[in-house]
């Protein structure tokens, strides 16, 4: 019988993937500990999100700490929310299996080449990521589960948000803005941009390196200035989990995020801001870096979302979408089959399971 399952994370928001299958696998009777990485100012936070789920943790200081950590565990298997730091050759030193469970689903290239890594099993999301990763990596094993991170809203677990307590008027419609930090949208919108759209609430979900990072200290100052709008919430570190804010959301806003696979998957609106600020070595000569960056598939975006080229042209066509929010019901429903996988809500019991069978 399955005894122990160590979840290695690397950054606070990897929790949200983890978290749901940890239950599922706590309530079996298996042991989970999660090995959390420090990060500067965050290591209280990571403590009482796990204290508060119930599970056994252990903080460690460095990323060259993690082979002579892992070597030693008596884990059955270790649960990996991106490439680990140690290569294939160090693998060898680890008798516990290996699992990954990639923490986003979107449209860069890491999404396909992590799986360069020899884990022992890849939980997948969809037919169409399925078949590609196979035909990439033939030696490599794959499972379709479905994506854990969405459990709660398919299973109706999660609890909703009152728009009062985070200070917006119910009365409104609510966009939710959820960029990624590069290539990011935030400093193509202005400093009064919440202004532009003063007749309905704007959640602004940054990403987490957005708040935290200083390379990106320019859009940490952007987002914070249009927190000080009253129809603005601006999510802190705190808000690491973007599940309760789309369903709270009437429509989303984003770049190149995986959040758009996300929120496509609950059948909403979405506008896709396709304009990114970006650092002068992925401009001009080299934009060839960017485009190695981003993968094809951020091309589905033109299928379940409207494209704006400018933050004008965003705001327009939030407008057009509140107005009609499922004319691309449909294509959303199509690519969430296949870019997404299930939506039933036991995405997690169907990787516990396989972590207590195999």
């Amino acid at each position: 019988m399955l005894g122990k399952v160590l979840f290695d994370v690397q950054h606070l928001y990897y929790l949200p993937q983890y978290i749901p299958v940890a239950r599922t696998l706590l309530k079996a009777g298996v042991l989970c500990e999660f090995v959390l990485h420090q990060e500067l100012g965050l290591d209280a936070l990571k403590q009482e999100v796990i204290e508060k789920e119930g599970f056994q943790f252990q903080f460690i200081s460095n990323k060259d700490e993690t082979l002579s950590l892992y070597s030693k565990s008596n884990a059955d298997w270790i649960v990996f929310g991106n490439r680990p730091y140690f290569n294939a050759e160090q693998k060898k030193h680890i008798t516990s299996r290996l699992a990954l469970m990639l923490h986003g689903i979107g449209p860069k290239a890491c999404y396909y080449d992590v799986s360069e890594f020899p884990f022992d099993v890849r939980f997948v999301e969809g037919e169409s990521r399925l078949e590609r990763l196979k035909e990439m990596y033939p030696d490599r094993h794959f499972i379709n589960s479905g994506y854990a991170k969405l459990d709660p809203i398919f299973n109706e677990t999660e609890q909703l948000i009152d728009l009062s307590v985070l200070g917006l008027d119910s009365n409104k419609p609510t966009v939710l803005y959820a960029p990624t930090f590069f290539p990011s949208s935030i400093e193509c919108f202005p400093p009064h941009w919440p202004e532009t759209l003063s007749n309905v609430n704007i959640i602004v979900k940054p990403h987490f390196f957005s708040l935290t990072k200083p390379k990106y200290k320019s859009q940490k100052q952007r987002v914070e200035a249009w927190g000080r709008y009253e129809n603005v919430y601006l999510a802190n570190a705190k808000d690491f989990d973007l599940l309760p804010f789309m369903q709270i959301a009437d429509i989303m806003l984003s770049d190149a995020s995986s959040a758009i696979f996300e929120f496509a998957s609950i059948d909403r609106p979405i506008v896709w801001c396709d304009f990114f600020h970006t650092r002068w070595n992925y401009s001009g000569l080299f934009n060839f870096r960017l485009k190695k960056r981003l993968d094809p598939d951020i091309a589905l975006f033109n299928q379940i979302s409207h494209r704006a080229s400018n933050a004008f042209q965003a705001n327009m066509l939030i407008v057009e979408c509140l107005k009609q929010p499922m004319e691309l019901s449909v294509n959303r429903k199509k690519i969430t089959q296949e870019m997404v996988g299930i939506t039933d809500g036991q995405c997690s019991n169907r990787i516990a399971e396989y972590l207590t069978t195999q």
